[in-house]
């Protein structure tokens, strides 16, 4: 009987499309789905090169594999992997792997490393990042955990992942579930960027009065040069969809209400949990919350009244403007993202390279942008950087554009113009290049009124006040 390299459960899109880039790439593997419809497409769908074998059972589909098994999950995050882990694990043998490819929450990784070391299985947490096409093709691939695990399948993840200067997207990203996490990060980048893009948008719309046609020739400038980005460059082809219900643009028929599926979310609850600052991508997620708020919306926007926009005098240096603050905010928020890698290494053990993190981002991945290029000249020439904001090369970038970054903050803010992650990200900014902050009244107040105690600039030690109310 053959037996395959490797197995996929769950053959979903992205599962389905993961597989058949393995398989294109002279591995053969097994695939399983609970839905039988999906089992029997698989076959069909391959192509003569491929060795793939769609299987109807749990028990069949383990059967095939070589030894160690190694078997990917492409499964929806929480109890379906669990589920999974439950039906699956009795019929493994000692020195198998259990890969979870999907977007799990990296303290279920833990627990399921744990759980299935008890066993004498490895589990490896690995991000994938890339999209439908992505998997298919070349994603960014972020696994973490079992070095020995990720050593039997460190020659097919370079092989499948994309490739920026025939240098593969896939990297050990540290112990325990640093993949998981490193794609968490990941994801609340993409938040930041997609909310500040977004804002763009608003401001050139609205502010310049541009039309679709036109925003798709500013998008496609700004994706020729420093912007290149692959949420740039899906932006300018967005505004050039036209939509077929009606003779108008489909970006123009598409409901306000944006969703979200969590990593967002985890991104921000750890930092609040571990204490680094994200502001900005805590603020894309809080914005996709208020988008839902639309009966609302629409009933104070009646109530305030519509707000008179000023247009600019010099339309095309607004339009440079806008492109060097969304450029500079977009910067930001990866300062964010990355500040919060370095902090959770150090609270989880995780050993995460950031060197790498960035490296395997340039290709495959959602947040791909020619601007990791400069963090990985950075990261190289410092791996202990723990904000990339203090990189000499990357503060010439900033001088040149922070000028931009409040121009267009304050013609949004003096228009009425809603630009949550653009005011985060110069807030941000101001407040990390700032000296000096107010925190010091802050400080005390909390010992005015709870005795939390405080300290000096003059010497060293903790200090309480009995504080003098004064009626004037």
């Amino acid at each position: 009987m053959e037996r395959y390299n490797y197995g996929m459960i769950g053959l979903g899109v992205m599962g389905r499309n993961l597989l058949y880039n393995i398989a294109d790439n002279g591995f053969s593997i097994a695939g399983f789905d609970l839905d039988e419809e999906k089992v029997k497409e698989l076959e069909g769908g391959a192509t003569a090169n491929m060795t793939v074998k769609g299987t109807a059972s749990l028990e069949d589909f383990v059967s095939a594999l070589e030894t160690p098994r190694k078997i990917i999950l492409m499964v929806p995050a929480g109890k379906p992997v669990d589920a999974v882990l439950g039906n699956i694990t009795p019929l493994l043998s000692k020195g198998d792997i259990v890969i979870d490819a999907g977007n799990s929450y990296f303290k279920d990784t833990d627990r399921r490393i744990a759980d299935l070391a008890s066993k004498d299985l490895h589990f490896m947490g690995m991000g994938v990042s890339g999209g439908e096409k992505g998997a298919r093709r070349g994603p960014s691939i972020m696994p973490g955990g079992d070095l020995e695990a990720f050593n039997l399948l460190q020659p097919m993840l370079e092989s499948i992942s994309a490739k920026v200067d025939n240098e593969a997207c896939t990297a050990y990203m540290g112990k325990g579930s640093a993949g998981n996490y490193v794609k968490m990060v990941h994801n609340g980048i993409e938040y930041a960027i997609m909310q500040l893009i977004s804002e763009a948008y608003d401001l050139l719309k609205r502010g310049a009065n541009l039309n679709n046609d036109q925003l798709y020739e500013v998008f496609k400038e700004w994706n020729n040069g420093e912007m290149n980005s692959f949420l740039i460059e899906i932006t300018r082809d967005i505004f050039k969809q036209k939509d077929s219900l009606t003779e108008g643009y489909l970006v123009d028929q598409i409901l306000d209400k944006a969703g979200a599926k969590g990593t967002g979310k985890w991104t921000s609850e750890q930092a609040m949990e571990i204490g680094v600052s994200i502001p900005t991508i805590d603020i894309a997620v809080t914005s996709r919350i208020l988008s839902a708020y639309k009966e609302e919306r629409i009933k104070a926007s009646q109530l305030y009244s519509e707000k008179q926009i000023t247009n600019p005098e010099n339309t095309e240096l607004f339009i440079k403007e806008v492109g060097d603050a969304l450029f500079l905010a977009s910067l930001i928020s990866y300062a964010q993202g990355l500040a919060l890698l370095v902090k959770a290494s150090e609270e989880y053990q995780f050993e995460i390279p950031l060197k790498d993190v960035v490296k395997i981002w340039r290709g495959g991945c959602i947040i791909r942008s020619v601007l990791l290029e400069k963090f990985y000249v950075a990261y190289s020439k410092d791996s202990n950087l723990s904000n990339i904001l203090l990189d000499q090369d990357i503060s010439v970038i900033v001088k040149e554009k922070i000028s931009s970054l409040r121009k267009t903050a304050a013609f949004a803010a003096s228009n009425g113009i809603s630009s949550l992650g653009i005011q985060t990200a110069l807030g941000y900014f101001d407040a990390y290049t700032t000296e000096s902050l107010p925190v010091n009244l802050i400080q005390a107040q909390r010992d005015y009124f709870g005795a939390h105690t405080y300290q000096r600039i003059d010497r060293e030690g903790v200090f309480h006040t009995s504080w003098e109310s004064t009626n004037n």
